[in-house]
């Protein structure tokens, strides 16, 4: 079953941890064992799976994605938000995860990530748990 969930950005670059708002999706609908898809339907935000208890990688991963990818440049998409796409490319629409008793399988420092590389914007988060029924 997917659920889905909005969230609004605030900044033109950033990262906002929505960890706990999958757990508790996964805790709602009950699923024990099982995996867990999160997909982002825009092409200029991404998800991603990083250290979410030192807010400084945050900030060294969205300073280094814009050294490798400047705001200006000679791009030639008529929108001007080519950088936003490109870093969305980089990282990607969707993570999968595992769930083992009704818990996000993730490592100590882990944390999920929206990346939002073109706002500030209103954005869906959709989330697909799958049980394995045991």
């Amino acid at each position: 079953m997917v659920q889905v969930f909005s969230l609004k950005t605030s900044a033109q670059t950033e990262f906002i941890d929505i960890t706990h708002s999958i757990q508790e999706i996964i805790k709602k609908m009950g699923v024990e064992d099982g995996i867990c898809t999160i997909f982002i339907p825009h092409t200029t935000a991404a998800i991603t799976i990083n250290e979410n208890a030192d807010p400084s990688v945050v900030r060294d991963i969205l300073m280094e994605l814009n050294k490798i990818v400047p705001f200006k440049n000679s791009y030639h998409h008529r929108e001007g938000n080519s950088p936003a796409h490109i870093k969305a490319s980089l990282l990607g629409c969707s993570q999968a995860v595992l769930i083992e008793s009704g818990k996000l399988v993730l490592g100590t420092w882990q944390g999920i990530f929206f990346c939002e590389f073109d706002g500030p914007r209103h954005r869906k988060v959709h989330v697909n748990v799958i049980s394995n029924g045991r």
